[in-house]
């Protein structure tokens, strides 16, 4: 544990740092979920209704540099490509 005030007050802005971080990263698992369950299911109005929602989840995370954006772009790329790809 740190023992300078202001070692001290770092350690609590980073463990607030990460929780919020850590939030957004499972906003995003949970996005990308989403869409894969819709295309699973088959149904591609709502597999394309889910991916307009998800893609802006997707873009607000990488404009806060909580994953890279061309990770973001990696996603919706492949999970376009996937609901393009259904019947």
């Amino acid at each position: 544990m740190a023992n300078i005030a202001s070692a001290r007050k770092r350690a609590r802005q980073a463990e607030k740092r990460r929780q919020h971080n850590a939030s957004l990263r499972s906003e995003l698992r949970s996005a990308v979920k989403s869409i894969k369950k819709a295309v699973e299911a088959g149904d591609k109005d709502a597999a394309r209704g889910v991916f307009q929602r998800a893609a802006g989840v997707i873009d607000s995370i990488a404009d806060k540099n909580i994953i890279h954006k061309n990770k973001a772009a990696r996603h919706k790329s492949r999970l376009a490509a996937a609901i393009k790809a259904m019947p």
